[in-house]
């Protein structure tokens, strides 16, 4: 399950670093001054902020698109029915509007919550889950997700990580500049040299990883409030015995690795590597709701 991480970890590095670099020609195509901070921190924030908020306004389009779910419009049976009865119910409690409802095909026990808002989400469910889950432990996980959503974790990840990029994208750039004029002899000209875009793609790349670790913090932090958010309107018992289900199949997940952060399964990793990792521990996150 790591290599999966570790994917993902690359693939939102090689977009930085893309974004990266067409931030750096754009500098040249419109002129702008090494020295103008002003103007850097603006395209930085453009390029921070862009991919994070297509991200979050496609994230149901692209969920539906990538896992191949089928979303309960007109329930086909007693399962289904109880699936939407039960979101339902918990949407209403929470205070949030009632999510579209869907159901995949993947064999571990999995679920997850996505969506641009509150009010405009969806919950969906693996066919894994159903089997494996008896109907107090699923109702425990779709109390979960739909904590996410009541939440607004989807929002708050995106302007998480927008910030970030955009920090990353301006201090590679700042640095850059520093290290290239101490290496010319202290020429300071903006009129970079070619080694400047050398340093500058290193930094991107190496502040980057910097940022996937606060993000990964914080999704981290989300989960042990979802688990309580779940505990709430499912009961603690539920949640509990949700979680000692779902170590069955912990760190196996197939979600599609733009939204395996947002399932309730996550990888298993230890020392350095778990900084990396969206979830916390399965048996850290079931002693914190015992301790409760």
């Amino acid at each position: 399950m790591f290599k999966s991480v570790g994917l993902l970890v690359a693939t939102n590095l090689a977009v930085m670093v893309l974004f990266g670099i067409v931030l750096s020609v754009l500098q040249g195509v419109f002129g702008i001054s090494l020295g103008n901070y002003t103007a850097l921190m603006l395209l930085a924030t453009m390029f921070g902020f862009g991919g994070s908020i297509v991200s979050l306004m496609i994230s149901k389009w692209m969920a539906k698109r990538s896992t191949g779910m089928h979303v309960i419009e007109q329930p086909r049976n007693e399962a289904e029915l109880w699936l939407v009865n039960t979101v339902r119910r918990q949407a209403e409690a929470a205070g949030i509007a009632m999510p579209e409802v869907g159901v995949y095909d993947a064999p571990e026990i999995n679920a997850f919550a996505t969506g641009p808002s509150r009010n405009n989400s969806l919950v969906a469910v693996s066919t894994g889950l159903l089997r494996a889950m008896s109907r107090d432990e699923a109702e425990a996980v779709l109390g979960h997700e739909v904590s996410h959503v009541a939440n607004g974790d989807m929002v708050t990840m995106a302007l998480i990580q927008g910030v970030l990029n955009t920090f990353v994208f301006f201090f590679a750039r700042v640095v850059g500049r520093i290290i290239d004029t101490a290496l010319s002899g202290g020429r300071d000209s903006d009129r970079p040299s070619f080694f400047y875009y050398i340093v500058v793609t290193v930094l991107d790349i190496v502040f980057g990883l910097f940022a996937r670790v606060i993000a990964m913090w914080f999704s981290r932090w989300r989960e042990f409030r979802a688990d309580a958010g779940g505990a709430g309107l499912a009961g603690r018992d539920k949640m509990v015995a949700a979680l000692k289900r779902l170590s069955a199949t912990y760190g196996h997940s197939t979600l599609p690795s733009q939204i395996q952060a947002f399932g309730i399964s996550g990888a298993i990793a230890h020392g350095m590597r778990g900084l990396f990792l969206s979830h916390p521990p399965l048996e850290e996150r079931i002693r914190r709701l015992q301790a409760a």
